[in-house]
Formats: structure tokens, sequence, C-alpha cells
């Protein structure tokens, strides 16, 4: 039984005023997101099936991942895609100082020139996250979660978890990494087949200040 809501909860959305869980779209879009890369041959798969379906979408890359594949970083780019920073070591910041915090994301932003900064497991301080917003960056959250990281769901579970609780604005979290991969793999590509039957177009986040929905 899953330990984690699929939606983002709600009481938590206004907890973190001015995070993005949600862009206002009157029309069928949707925005992929993918986490905790660049990883070796796991990436590159994953921008092969994303070319597939001219779908453009968003990586928070992990600091000490792109010190090992810098030209992954390179890549991503290269493809159209949009970059934004997850710390330098994925670092909790439920458990995690301030000063400490504000260094992780420091270290990672020298490597990835964005102002979208997504928290690890999506937990942060509010201390952190204000101090965070004071120095310009946007605090990108989700509205769906697919749970490929959920080592007891299949890909199939996850694409149906997105299928059935994505909507026109929403942000969908995977993850490009090699636990993921095997769910990843079978979700990504029936994500992206169903929604782009339906009429939907896919876009990766403006690296800026976009309109929020936090319903």
């Amino acid at each position: 039984m899953r330990k984690y809501p699929v939606l983002f909860p709600r009481f938590y959305r206004y907890t973190l005023p001015g995070g993005l869980f949600r862009l206002r779209e009157e029309q069928k879009t949707l925005y992929l997101t993918f986490d905790d890369g660049p990883t070796s041959d796991i990436t590159q798969k994953t921008l092969e099936i994303l070319d597939g379906y001219k779908a453009p979408s968003t990586f928070f890359l992990i600091g000490k991942n792109i010190d090992q594949n810098p030209e992954i970083v390179e890549e991503i780019k290269k493809r159209g895609h949009v970059i934004g920073s997850h710390t330098q070591n994925h670092a909790n910041g439920w458990k995690t100082s301030l000063p400490d915090y504000l260094n992780e994301v420091d270290t990672a932003a020298s490597k990835v020139p964005s102002r979208l900064f997504r928290p690890p497991y999506g937990r942060i301080r509010w201390k952190q996250a204000s101090q965070l917003q004071k120095n310009g960056l946007t605090l990108v959250m989700w509205d769906v979660i697919s749970g490929d990281f959920d080592l007891t769901l299949s890909g199939d579970e996850c694409a149906d978890l997105v299928k059935k609780n994505a909507r026109p604005g929403s942000i969908v979290v995977f993850h490009d990494s090699v636990k993921a991969w095997p769910r990843l793999s079978v979700a990504l590509p029936k994500v992206l087949e169903h929604f782009s039957e339906m009429g939907y177009v896919f876009k990766a986040l403006p690296d800026g200040h976009p309109a929020i929905s936090s319903s």
C-alpha cells in the first residue's frame, strides 16, 4: 500500500506560498519533470523516449551527478529541455540545518544556471523556502507523482496513476534514475501516448515565475 499521496496534499500547498504545484492552463498541457539525474545511460534513454513524442520537459539535476556526467547536461539542453537544481547531494530539508541546506543549494546552483529549484522528497522547511525565494529561486513542487520510485508498483500501475490524476497544467514527477528505470521505461511511453491521443501537448517549465494554481 502506498505511503505517499499521488496528488500533492492541498493543506501542504498553503504552507509554501509562492511554491509552484500546477500552472493555470486552459489548454490541454502537461509539464513532465524528471528528478535525480543526470544518470549515465538512463537519462539518455529517457531523452530518446521524449524525442519520439516531441515532449519538452524539465530535469531537476543533483550536483554530484552533474560532476559525474557533465556531458549529459549539455545533451539535455541541446534537445530543447529545461534544467533546474535539486541540491548537491539530494539533501532532505527536514533533516538539514538552514546554513547547510543553503550551502547544498548554492553548490548545485553553481553548476545549474536556472532559477528553478525542487527540494528533494518535497521536504523543505519554511525558513529554507523563504530564503531561497528571496534569493530569486522558484520552488517547483508537483501536482501528480508517478510513483516510479516505488518498488512495490509496476510500470503499468505508475502509468495509470498519472493517467487517472493529471489534468491541464499538471506538473508530473518522474525519476531518471537506475532505481526508477524498470517502471519509468514502461510508464513514460504509456503516459506520452495516452495524453497525446487526448490532444495534450507537453511543455518544459518556464525558467521564471509563471502563474500558479493551488487547486
